[in-house]
């Protein structure tokens, strides 16, 4: 009876950890993708190359640690990248109105 309560209580305790896994963030990788679309609209690796490949590679890393199911670490990279891509695209804008580009 002993050994039945204890497997019985590992069972559980497996199951509840199972049960806590982080969410996985689709949303974050979402934005990061829209904000890259949208710096690419304006030409950001041109005009703010730095911000706009920072960008890109947080991206990658994030899909990587996304596909090895490290949510967290993914969720980070892809936030990196979001904001990144944002960087990139306001300084392109800025950087092309102040070259007489019309947007």
């Amino acid at each position: 009876m002993k050994l039945g309560g204890i497997v019985t209580a590992t069972i559980l305790v497996i199951l509840s950890q199972g049960c806590v896994s982080t969410k996985a963030p689709v949303e974050e990788f979402n934005l990061a993708v829209v904000a890259l679309d949208a710096a690419k609209e304006v030409q950001a690796a041109k005009y703010a190359g730095g911000y706009y490949h920072k960008a890109e590679e947080s991206l990658r890393r994030g899909q990587i640690l996304f596909q090895n199911r490290e949510y967290d670490k993914a969720r980070e990279e892809f936030d990196i990248a979001r904001k990144e891509a944002e960087k990139a695209e306001n300084a392109a804008r800025v950087i092309r109105w102040k070259n007489g580009e019309v947007l």
